[in-house]
Parts: structure tokens; C-alpha cells; sequence
């Protein structure tokens, strides 16, 4: 009996790994960008950022990735109020199957994100050179690596973009940030100013999203797109100003007392309204109500 060998086709072979970064980054983060020879993947691990690759723009947040052929020019900067987390990892691959990843960003599956969390934590013993300063431009290998931890590197990214490329076939830069026209920028504000007087309507209720979507046949994603594009915040957060400054002008009108006003407006508790009321004006409602009635009183003495 005769055995003859079979030659396993690769069709993905990592070469060689440029850099590996994990940045835990500050809210207001911006990078101005960069281009480079080598392919280079960006993975949002918590928050949301703007990416701009060549003439294109991306709204990608927590579970999404980009691709950057070489010699693409890319930048992002930091979207709403949670400080984004990003992985970045740069390679040389000479295979012809890595094409499929030009202009391409999708949402990863939980597989594809435990792999990319199994490369970043294998990154952490293999290399010397730490993960979270952007200036590193080489990686060097640890004296004190474990056993194969280049390789399992090498290996847990071709299995990726192996994987990848099977569950995103369909998928072609889902992310990629639409710029809307004049007769479509007026029927969004006109849709926001719809949902606002939906809201001033339920002022005193536990008005949530769903209630919101349900009512305005909206998806959540939509509506957040909405609010962010019009008023700069979530639908949630300007539904919350609303609501202070109704508080504001119950302070200033009305006979209730602060609990009352807390309760009339759905607060679960006077102090979770004292709360909100103070990080938003920088005083609590009883210094708020104080500071009204000095100005009244100096204002009749006057």
C-alpha cells in the first residue's frame, strides 16, 4: 500500500507583523493620519470613532472593523461621550486573497472578536514593547516569550481573515457614512422636531427608546443618527434637558416643592433628580431654586 502526501493550500499567509497596539484613548481624541506600505486593520472595542479612508468617511463603533490597503491615507477622531478603546494591528501579506479586504468594514461575530482578543493578549507576553504607546512604530520580541507565541500570533490572524472573509462575503463597508442632500437634511430635521414635540407632549412621563422608535416607526440606530446629526447628543440625553429645564420652570412658577417637582416628573428619587439636575447645571436644585429667588427678592427691593 502506497501513501502520497497532499500539499495543504494556504490561501492567507501572514508574513510579517508590523505593529500590534491596544489604545484605551480619551474622549476627545482625534488622529490626524497617516499612509503606509502594509495593510493595517482598526478594531472599535468600545466607543464609536469617524474613520476617513482615502475619500471615503465610516461611523464604525463597538464590534466593527476597518481595513487600510497600503498606501492608503486614514485618520479617525472620537464620536459621542464614551472615550473609544481601538486595536490596531499592521502586517505584510503577499497572498492575492487579502484583495477582498480593500474598502471593506463590517461588525465582527463574537468568534472573530475572541480571536482578535486572543492576538492581543498573546501580544502582551510575546513582544517587549508595550501595546498602548501610539509612537511604537517595530514590536521586539520578549527574552521571556512563551513557547510559539509569534506563531500563534501569525496563526490566530490568518484564522481570522480566514474567517472573516467566509461570514462577510455579502458585506461591503455597511459603515460608510452617507452625505445626505438638501430635500433629505429637511425631512430629518423635520422628523426631529416631530419626535422633540412627541416628547414635550410626555414631559412628565418615563418616556425610553422603545417607546420613542414604536411610536415614530424608527429603528434605534436611525434615531440616534437623527439626534446626533441635529442636536449634537442622543434622543435620551435631549429628552433629559427637557425635562430640566421644565423642572427650571416649575422651580420658578410653581408652588411644588423640590420632591413634588421630582415626582411630577418621573424621577424615581428626589436624589437621582438632584442628581441629573446638578451635572447638568453645576448646582443642585435646592442652590438652583435659592440663587432664583435672591434674584427675585433683589430685583423687588430694586
Amino acid at each position: 500500500m502506497t501513501y502520497i502526501s497532499t500539499k495543504l493550500k494556504k490561501e492567507i499567509t501572514i508574513t510579517e507583523i508590523i505593529t500590534i497596539h491596544y489604545f484605551e484613548y480619551m474622549k476627545n481624541i482625534t488622529f490626524s493620519g497617516e499612509s503606509h506600505d502594509f495593510w493595517e486593520l482598526l478594531y472599535v472595542d468600545k466607543g464609536c470613532v469617524c474613520v476617513q479612508a482615502g475619500d471615503n468617511q465610516y461611523q464604525l463603533c463597538s464590534g466593527d472593523i476597518i481595513f487600510h490597503q497600503p498606501n492608503e491615507f486614514h485618520a479617525f477622531k472620537a464620536q459621542g461621550k464614551i472615550a473609544p478603546n481601538l486595536v490596531a494591528i499592521s502586517f505584510l501579506t503577499a497572498s492575492p486573497a487579502i484583495n477582498f479586504y480593500r474598502n471593506r468594514s463590517f461588525t465582527l461575530t463574537l468568534e472573530e472578536r475572541t480571536i482578535i482578543s486572543k492576538i492581543i493578549h498573546e501580544a502582551r507576553h510575546a513582544f517587549s514593547t508595550p501595546l498602548h504607546v501610539p509612537s511604537v512604530e517595530q514590536v521586539l520580541p520578549s527574552d521571556n516569550a512563551p513557547f510559539g507565541s509569534e506563531q500563534l500570533i501569525q496563526l490566530y490572524l490568518e484564522l481570522f481573515l480566514i474567517l472573516a472573509k467566509r461570514n462577510h462575503t455579502t458585506s461591503n463597508s455597511a459603515n460608510l457614512i452617507h452625505h445626505p442632500t438638501p430635500i433629505e437634511l429637511s425631512i430629518h430635521s423635520k422628523r426631529v422636531e416631530s419626535i422633540i414635540e412627541y416628547m414635550n407632549l410626555h414631559i412628565r412621563e418615563k418616556l425610553t427608546i422603545q417607546d420613542i422608535c414604536e411610536e415614530f416607526s424608527i429603528s434605534r440606530s436611525c434615531l440616534h443618527s437623527l439626534f446626533y446629526k441635529e442636536k449634537h447628543c442622543g434622543a435620551m440625553d435631549y429628552f433629559n434637558h427637557l425635562k430640566l429645564n421644565y423642572a427650571k420652570e416649575m422651580m420658578r412658577h410653581s408652588t411644588m416643592n423640590l420632591t413634588e417637582i421630582a415626582h411630577s416628573l418621573s424621577y424615581s428619587s428626589l436624589q437621582y433628580f438632584s442628581k441629573q439636575f446638578k451635572k447638568s447645571t453645576g448646582m443642585s436644585p435646592l442652590e438652583y431654586s435659592s440663587s432664583i429667588k435672591g434674584i427675585s427678592q433683589s430685583f423687588y427691593l430694586h
